[in-house]
């Protein structure tokens, strides 16, 4: 698939010798600046790929960790990315590493490009990864050649192939779903991510056990996809409020908090009161949940401490070559129950 062209096929793109170009890949040569740029444009041109033999080869560590991720819409903030980095950025540090942090792409060619670049060149000693979706790319990719990392998720149905700790997001909705229950609801929604979305199908999973645990049957019109925003959960709120009333729900769950803040938003614009008549759960637990009006119900995860553990667990397999046990951990997350579902009260009859 990634056919890899050889040293002397760089140098003769780049107008060189190929001595030139091994001392350049090794850091070890004096060339200008606009020579060195094109003998590195050559090997990204032709999908150049040293033949390492190992990584002794290499005369020293980085001691660089990569991290990419997608970012957000540019007018919204994540605070849960800002706790994972913050967390893995003071735990790097404490070790005497550093993280490098690099733009995402959604052309898996071209992300695969760029992680091989930042390996080859010596840039980085391994990677943490977080974005594990369908079909995912990157992790045979540095599985099959042997590059370390580690991973901040799982794949679907993986037999532990690579060193991860994820948050159980099924286990988390199914908490919010019990809450919901004992509390006497009986019609629960949910504001469902894209198909696409494996984490989002992992905490769906959790609306549905919850059902079924408390012997209620699933309706699939109550069940809305849509991007993790405030916009898409106020408009499937306003849906969901227009049902007829057999069917209309009395609680929402939410794969996140921004679509929980839009649902509470909507319920309030039509003049209900959230808690008493409509319960919302979140997910994410974010600082501003439990400034809200009401504060919000939401499901919480140990980010910095995960961040944490990752960063230590690819040192320690950078430095001993071996990872730690376990090498895949599911990390259970925990329910903040607040006024948004607190004070619901059944109506009888």
């Amino acid at each position: 698939m990634f056919k890899s062209a050889t040293l002397k096929e760089v140098a003769t793109k780049a107008g060189v010798s190929y001595q030139t170009v091994s001392k350049v890949i090794n850091h070890k040569a004096n060339v200008s600046p606009e020579t060195e740029k094109r003998i590195w444009d050559a090997i990204a041109e032709l999908n150049y790929t040293p033949n390492y033999s190992g990584r002794s080869l290499r005369q020293q560590r980085s001691r660089t960790i990569g991290y990419t991720w997608e970012p957000s819409p540019p007018d919204q903030t994540n605070p849960i990315l800002d706790a994972f980095l913050q967390s893995m950025f003071r735990t790097a540090e404490e070790k005497g590493y550093y993280l490098l942090c690099f733009p995402f792409h959604a052309d898996d060619a071209r992300m695969l490009k760029v992680y091989a670049h930042l390996w080859d060149t010596g840039r980085v000693d391994g990677f943490v990864i977080s974005r594990l979706n369908y079909d995912e790319a990157i992790v045979p990719y540095l599985s099959g050649r042997k590059i370390p990392f580690v991973g901040f998720g799982r794949l679907e149905d993986d037999n532990c192939s690579f060193p991860y700790v994820d948050v159980d997001g099924g286990n988390g909705v199914a908490q919010a779903m019990d809450h919901l229950v004992a509390l006497g609801h009986r019609k629960i929604a949910a504001l469902a991510w894209p198909k696409d979305s494996r984490v989002g199908n992992n905490r769906l999973e959790g609306y549905f056990s919850g059902l079924a645990k408390a012997g209620l049957q699933s309706d699939l019109s109550l069940v809305v996809r849509g991007e993790g925003t405030s916009e898409v959960g106020f408009d499937a709120t306003n849906y969901l409020l227009g049902l007829p009333q057999e069917i209309r729900p009395t609680a929402i769950v939410c794969m996140n908090d921004m679509m929980a803040i839009g649902a509470m938003q909507a319920i309030q614009k039509a003049g209900l009161q959230v808690g008493r008549d409509i319960g919302v759960t979140g997910f994410d637990d974010t600082p501003t949940a439990r400034y809200l009006t009401p504060p919000l119900t939401s499901v919480s995860q140990p980010i910095p401490a995960i961040g944490e553990t990752l960063v230590e667990r690819l040192i320690e397999l950078l430095e001993t070559g071996t990872y730690p046990e376990p090498k895949c951990e599911l990390v259970a997350p925990r329910l903040e129950v607040r006024e948004s579902t607190a004070s619901y009260v059944p109506t009888v009859g």
